[in-house]
């Protein structure tokens, strides 16, 4: 599974050249997962990697949840990946600003959660870690407790640190240099 799902993010998700970051850096690659996590077969590999490290690291959660829209098929594909194998973890959405009408909130389906609900946070790269510090920053505003986050990439550029240094801890299924060895093998 983890030899499929890098083949895909290589041959779908990263390109080499030259790129000017949302964060205004230059890089001489780029990858945006979207074209992967929204494929159906990148999804159900996600979700079952997902859940297998969580069962391997003897972890549990009571909800998992990102930033919305990058992290929205990532929460959906391991929530639905754990039910599968008779876990129940729901997945919520983090709103970057409240809704603007209705019910006003930052988190949707809260219905679902007790307080205090521990969640893991998931990303699809992380560079320094701004969206995914952006959800628990949130979470436990809104009387959650975040205590890891999952990247499917890190693009090992200080995220890893950032998260340390709040007390969550920190794990990606890739590094950057996983998926550009893998782009180098297939092309």
């Amino acid at each position: 599974m983890r030899d499929a799902l890098l083949s895909m993010i290589a041959g779908l998700s990263y390109r080499e050249g030259d790129f000017t970051l949302s964060s205004g850096l230059k890089s001489s690659f780029y990858i945006d997962l979207k074209p992967t996590i929204l494929h159906p077969e990148g999804a159900t590999l996600f979700g079952s990697l997902g859940v297998d490290w969580m069962l391997k690291e003897k972890l549990n959660f009571d909800g998992v949840g990102g930033l919305t829209l990058g992290a929205d098929p990532l929460v959906m594909a391991f929530s639905l990946a754990a039910f599968r194998k008779g876990i129940f973890v729901p997945a919520t959405m983090i709103r970057k600003e409240p809704k603007k009408h209705g019910t006003s909130r930052f988190i949707e389906g809260v219905e679902n959660f007790k307080p205090g609900a521990r969640f893991l946070v998931l990303e699809d790269v992380v560079t320094t870690g701004g969206s995914a510090l952006k959800a628990i920053e949130i979470l436990r505003n809104e009387g959650f407790t975040a205590t890891h986050v999952l990247a499917l990439v890190d693009r090992e550029a200080g995220g890893r640190e950032k998260f340390k240094s709040i007390g969550v801890e920190f794990h990606s299924l890739f590094t950057i240099r996983d998926v550009a060895a893998c782009y180098h093998r297939e092309h």
